[in-house]
């Protein structure tokens, strides 16, 4: 149910036929114990693929993760997905994700994503925000190979530090500024 509600608001954002508001009436009921699941799966997943992402889980405070992103594009596109927050080994909210662009993309991609944050004011920002848009509050710090290489547990200084995982299909690009994080009630 989740993904399909996921590629729904991302076909409706990359057609461009059905506005924000309109993509955003989706019915509300969340799958809580498929985005347990998915979570713990794709976050254990990152963690046997990724010993940066495995380090810096072990110091972060929280972390937000995302199993299952839908992006598409046609000019105008959209990525939509849903997940939780995870401390100190329990589920503490669950959240969706989104981001609209626009500019020359055609395609469509699904990928996770997660997000450690290291300290408490930043775990504090999203729980306390009314949306928490990547690149306003607290900092984050998109981890790629390059960076990862760089990364040890005494340089962790930044408020947050994301890892896109897991990406399939034909869209040139992936980037998380601009992306929209809200809490789901």
């Amino acid at each position: 149910m989740a993904r399909i509600r996921s590629m729904i608001a991302a076909a409706c954002l990359a057609v461009g036929t059905v506005s924000v508001t309109a993509c955003s009436t989706l019915p509300d009921e969340v799958d809580r114990a498929q985005i347990d699941t998915d979570s713990r799966q794709a976050l254990n997943q990152l963690y046997a693929k990724n010993d940066a992402a495995r380090a810096i889980g072990q110091q972060a405070r929280a972390v937000l993760i995302f199993p299952s992103i839908v992006k598409a594009g046609l000019g105008i596109g959209g990525a939509y997905g849903e997940g939780e927050m995870r401390q100190g080994g329990g589920v503490t909210g669950y959240y969706s994700t989104f981001t609209g662009s626009w500019g020359l993309q055609a395609g469509a991609q699904q990928y996770g994503y997660a997000v450690f944050l290291m300290n408490d004011d930043a775990v504090q920002y999203v729980r306390e925000s009314e949306g928490w848009e990547i690149g306003v509050g607290p900092t984050v710090v998109l981890v790629n190979a390059g960076v990862a290489q760089n990364l040890s547990t005494t340089s962790l200084k930044e408020d947050a530090y994301a890892f896109i995982f897991d990406q399939k299909g034909l869209m040139a690009g992936i980037s998380i500024e601009g992306t929209k994080i809200n809490k789901l009630h």
